[in-house]
């Protein structure tokens, strides 16, 4: 009997002894509520303001929800928690159509981008369609006995367990709250964003560094603030201003500091604090940047299979383990996971020349339509008669007669 039959009043307390015994400190250590553990408008703020982030994040979003699934078989072994669920069902709603007001394209960049901003993912079933549910308000209430008691959303609406599939990122602090990928680069984030107000303030001033009006005569506190009025009021760049100022009586400006805007090398410090934003998130650098580079494919490639498949298969595994069908994603459309035209044709032409499989079955696998008479396996022409028909080969039968 699995651990949900009991929260959904299909079994007893009969199997007590099973449960796991650390549970309840593991509630008084963590907590029985568990709110998002990120800092959502701060990372969504980061999200629509500073242009690395956006990319990056909109490229694993993108390309992540490009994926199709596979349904295969039954798991063996496997309960599943939404029982009765037919396969074809299964494969409508994660591939087509996960609910009537949907299209699967918008449904799972909803799920990817709660799974890199906040860090999880939830989402309900209604024993028809699937329903995304922000993960900033939402509460999961771990069990004293169990894993989860419920969930709740928006301090309102109350979920059973077997109601809602559940997906996190990697945590160390929690086992009920991934944590979102940004937050490992939040000193990075914080220093492109203080670098670009102070570049805003810097053009906003006129570009003029601050100045220090030296004068040979102590003034008094009056007539310095009607000075400073006067010349905020004649002359001010942020407006425009091109009124020149003459100063009398033994004034003189002396800058406040010699620094120049390309002195500064904020050039070379944004660049390297969004390389950390982009590691952060696994994205090559490689790929945001411009020009012909050799290393392109290898890079693509990388990002794929470190950085893609793995977010996608977090969540293939998540439903999963909900439907109970086998759930594989289906790669034989993304480029960057596919071998090169000439190896391809090599790989394939080897493997029907060398008689492992037909020529339609290569056919297949290139996308290419069935031939007619291109079913047999080919026999190489190196290898005797033995090899298409076992009666046949071998030593010849000696004559007799000594012919």
């Amino acid at each position: 009997m699995a651990w949900w039959d009991k929260l959904i009043g299909r079994g007893t307390i009969d199997v007590e002894e099973k449960l796991n015994p650390a549970q309840p400190d593991i509630i008084d250590v963590y907590g029985a509520e568990q709110y998002s553990r990120s800092t959502p408008t701060l990372y969504t703020k980061y999200y629509e303001t500073i242009e690395v982030v956006n990319r990056g994040v909109n490229m694993i979003i993108d390309d992540a929800a490009e994926i199709p699934v596979s349904v295969g078989a039954p798991v063996q072994g496997l309960t599943p928690i939404a029982k009765g669920v037919r396969k074809s069902r299964v494969d409508l709603l994660l591939n087509k159509e996960p609910n009537p007001f949907q299209d699967i394209s918008s449904f799972k960049r909803n799920m990817v981008i709660d799974l890199l901003l906040d860090g999880n993912i939830f989402l309900f079933f209604d024993g028809s369609g699937l329903y995304h549910l922000p993960a900033t308000n939402m509460i999961v209430h771990g069990d004293d006995k169990t894993y989860i008691k419920e969930f709740e959303f928006n301090n309102s609406i109350k979920f059973k367990p077997n109601e809602i599939i559940f997906i996190k990122e990697n945590s160390f602090r929690s086992i009920y709250r991934g944590t979102s990928r940004l937050k490992a680069a939040s000193e990075s984030l914080n220093k492109l964003e203080s670098m670009s107000k102070f570049q805003d303030n810097f053009f906003k001033n006129g570009t003029i560094m601050g100045i220090v009006v030296t004068s040979p005569n102590t003034l008094s506190d009056r007539i310095k603030e009607r000075m400073i009025q006067s010349w905020m009021t004649k002359y001010n760049p942020t407006g425009g201003g091109r009124r020149p100022l003459i100063l009398d009586g033994g004034l003189d400006i002396k800058p406040l500091s010699n620094a120049k805007f390309n002195e500064l090398d904020f050039e070379s410090s944004i660049e390297a604090n969004e390389y950390k934003v982009l590691k952060s998130l696994g994205v090559p650098p490689i790929l945001l940047d411009s020009g012909n580079n050799a290393n392109i494919r290898p890079n693509h490639r990388l990002y794929y299979l470190e950085t893609v498949l793995p977010v996608v298969k977090k969540i293939n595994f998540a439903f999963e383990r909900f439907f109970g069908y086998t759930i594989t994603e289906d790669v034989t459309n993304v480029p960057a996971l596919q071998p090169e035209l000439s190896e391809q044709g090599q790989y394939f032409s080897s493997l029907v020349n060398t008689g492992v499989i037909s020529v339609n079955e290569a056919r297949e696998k290139l996308g290419y339509d069935p031939m007619e008479g291109s079913d047999d396996l080919r026999i190489p022409a190196n290898i005797t008669g033995s090899a298409g028909n076992p009666s046949e080969g071998g030593r010849p039968e000696e004559n007799p007669n000594g012919d």
